[in-house]
């Protein structure tokens, strides 16, 4: 399937959408402006102000929006240049196969969830993606990351893990580290996109690094379903393949959002990370709701359940 991507302003995109007024559909995605679908190509308008046209003719469709009011031209997606790895175990062309990358949010965080992704992305989609703005999540903002988000997750097959407190808590009592945690999720997330996918096969499965390989394997020991064919590990995943760079930004999207939510049941502002600045919230926590809200809004094993009790003067 052919894509162009357009970078254009909300005017010029209020003018595509009187153009395409009798072919705009139902369904919109989220951060969408409109959907429209013509004869071989679907174009999907969003807030970030880009323009995705799918399709056999998305680049001649793209042509006719091809200089915007801000003076940009239509983009068409290239193959990426392959690039070699200093990690002798991975494929030298890694970062220009179809993969499947899977990245987790949320571990080293007091409060919120732990989310993890698995996505595929194929090679054909690689240069889309970069249009779309997906790249290593460290180097984007939360609102960049929404934005991005919202654009590729109808483009792209993925599968999305949420490890609430709740949960995480009880799974820590009984005696599971987490890094046991992480990697049943990401074994499930991966095995749900695999199954999504077929009878398409990826070229090979990139996990972002937490645990070697036979330390991760160890953890999976007795699960139904074991992922282990063409599997493979490195750290800074996101920048060998934009598969794991994709599932970062879903997974710290869906955790921003799940962050939100919290924070509005805790009615007060939580914070990321597991800072002095957290201790104080979580003492704040602790005074409004009680010790026992720290079970719902926190991964209470952490050193800062202490320090907010001794702030709290309990």
């Amino acid at each position: 399937m052919s894509n162009t991507v357009l970078k254009c302003t909300l005017k010029t995109i209020e003018k595509m959408k009187s153009h395409y007024l009798s072919q705009l559909q139902d369904k919109v995605p989220q951060g969408g402006l409109f959907v429209a679908k013509i004869p071989n190509c679907t174009i999907t308008a969003y807030k970030s102000g880009k323009v995705l046209f799918q399709g056999g003719n998305a680049g001649i469709e793209a042509e006719k929006w091809g200089t915007s009011e801000t003076g940009t031209k239509a983009s068409k997606t290239s193959a990426p240049k392959a690039t070699v790895r200093k990690n002798a175990s991975l494929p030298s062309n890694i970062a220009t196969l179809s993969m499947v990358g899977s990245d987790e949010v949320g571990t080293g965080d007091y409060f919120g969830p732990i989310t993890v992704v698995a996505a595929f992305v194929s090679n054909e989609q690689i240069a889309l993606l970069r249009e779309l703005g997906v790249k290593d999540s460290k180097d984007l903002n939360d609102k960049q990351i929404c934005e991005i988000a919202e654009s590729i997750i109808h483009v792209i097959p993925y599968s999305l893990l949420t490890l609430h407190n709740e949960k995480y808590n009880e799974l820590q009592s009984k005696g599971m580290t987490q890094g046991k945690m992480k990697a049943l999720l990401h074994n499930q997330a991966i095995g749900h996109v695999l199954r999504k996918i077929a009878p398409t096969t990826p070229d090979g499965i990139l996990i972002d690094q937490f645990a070697v390989p036979d330390v991760y394997f160890r953890h999976l020991s007795g699960q139904k379903e074991i992922i282990k064919d063409k599997v493979y590990f490195s750290t800074k995943a996101e920048g060998v393949h934009l598969s794991v760079a994709a599932a970062s930004i879903i997974a710290r999207y869906a955790f921003v959002k799940e962050f939100d939510k919290l924070s509005e049941k805790a009615g007060l502002e939580l914070k990321k990370g597991a800072g002095a600045q957290v201790d104080v919230v979580a003492a704040k926590l602790i005074k409004k709701h009680g010790v026992a809200a720290l079970h719902t809004f926190t991964k209470q094993h952490f050193a800062n359940t202490d320090k907010a009790k001794k702030i709290a003067g309990i």
